[in-house]
């Protein structure tokens, strides 16, 4: 049997961490590569000095990340301001060093050298949020994540588009995800944005056996959004796109109907539509997944009289739109709930979520269409925006 050096690396790690052994310092690699934005469109691999650890780090050898939307429009265009940076946010690997006084994740599991590890939100701890409503982090003032903070020589390695990340911030969460494998650890912040989502339908009391359901917009968030309500029981699904391979997975992955807006090309035809397959009147509940005005313009039209609505595709400012709230939501008197982020709370049902879909066979794994090395994340971003592929990742070598 043949067993490459990174994976003898490996299980001599493990078995180091489960003697309760830390490897030496000589042990450990000195520098480490990242992937930096260093213009809008322009990444570059730097090498950078590990720094020290010190009682309370964790440092991780990267196994894989996804690229999430929000990597894209930080690399178009800057809009948060953070260039230089090292993105990269949905991303796992494997701990190879601890601080003495790391003993447990966030969870309260044990943590050794040999884990598997994620990354959850960094919360402040200080603001009105954190002080008085703790369950809701992802409100919180100054939230941050690693993947999105702007470099610094003294810990330059907080993105996960880089060969190691160093967990070291006051508020970092993190969880040890042993029983999944790379695919499934690399979709589940992606997945954290949707069971997030879906708890705050759930809020409205309108999600059951029952409903009729509708997402708009199939990329990465809408797919997996599809699969978070077939792991919940949600049986009848209604999906609208316009990308043929979109919609065939949206299929696979428990959608009963699909709509391509390029062939029902009027909004009448296509409330026409979801009205024929949601009991002659129209949606019990819709996600909007878009971040397009226009679509989410829409929505309002395919849900019925005291339907829900949960609006999660705009997590970047992509403008505006009109609607007549008359018609849009008093009249029919929609129960509207916004998602944002997740909390690190979320992980663990998420957690719980990979393992249903694994259990019901739900193909999410089949998202991940293309995988880059770290030389190559400018053409994972341009794969990304031309939408050839669903899910992109980084994969380290």
């Amino acid at each position: 049997m043949d067993i490459s050096a990174n994976e003898v690396e490996s299980i001599i790690r493990r078995v180091l961490g489960e003697m309760g052994k830390t490897p030496a310092s000589a042990d450990l690699p000195k520098t480490a590569k990242v992937a930096m934005l260093t213009a809008p469109k322009k990444i570059e691999v730097k090498e950078y000095p590990i720094p020290a650890l010190e009682d309370d780090d964790i440092l991780i050898k990267v196994e894989g990340c996804g690229v999430c939307g929000t990597d894209v429009h930080e690399w178009k265009g800057d809009p948060f301001g953070l260039i230089p940076v090292v993105l990269g946010h949905e991303g796992t690997g494997e701990v190879i060093a601890l601080g003495k006084n790391v003993k447990c994740d966030t969870a309260g599991n044990p943590i050794k050298i040999g884990d598997k590890l994620v990354t959850s939100v960094i919360s402040c701890g200080e603001c009105h949020i954190c002080r008085m409503h703790p369950a809701n982090t992802n409100l919180c003032d100054k939230q941050g994540v690693f993947g999105l903070i702007g470099h610094n020589d003294a810990q330059p390695l907080n993105g996960w588009f880089a060969s190691h990340l160093l967990i070291r911030a006051k508020g970092a969460t993190y969880f040890v995800v042993n029983d999944l494998d790379l695919k499934e650890r690399m979709l589940l912040e992606l997945a954290c944005v949707c069971v997030h989502a879906y708890n705050r339908a759930s809020s409205t009391g309108l999600m059951n056996f029952n409903s009729k359901v509708l997402i708009q917009g199939l990329g990465p968030v809408g797919l997996v959004m599809i699969a978070v309500l077939r792991a919940a029981g949600i049986n009848h699904i209604i999906a609208i796109d316009g990308t043929p391979k979109r919609l065939e997975m949206a299929k696979k992955l428990g959608a009963k109907t699909v709509i391509n807006f390029r062939e029902a090309t009027t909004l009448e035809q296509r409330v026409a539509i979801v009205k024929e397959n949601a009991n002659g009147v129209g949606a019990d509940f819709a996600f909007q997944c878009t971040g397009a005005p226009a679509a989410a313009k829409d929505i309002f039209s395919y849900i019925r009289r005291g339907g829900g609505l949960c609006e999660m595709g705009f997590f970047v400012n992509n403008g505006e739109y009109d609607i007549n709230p008359h018609f849009a939501m008093c009249n029919k008197e929609i129960n509207l709930v916004g998602s944002w982020d997740y909390s690190a709370e979320d992980y663990p049902t998420t957690v719980a979520f990979l393992r249903q879909a694994r259990e019901m066979n739900i193909p999410i794994k089949e998202l991940i269409t293309h995988a880059f090395p770290l030389d190559q994340l400018n053409e994972a971003m341009e794969v990304n925006v031309s939408q050839t592929g669903i899910k992109i990742c980084y994969i380290a070598e």
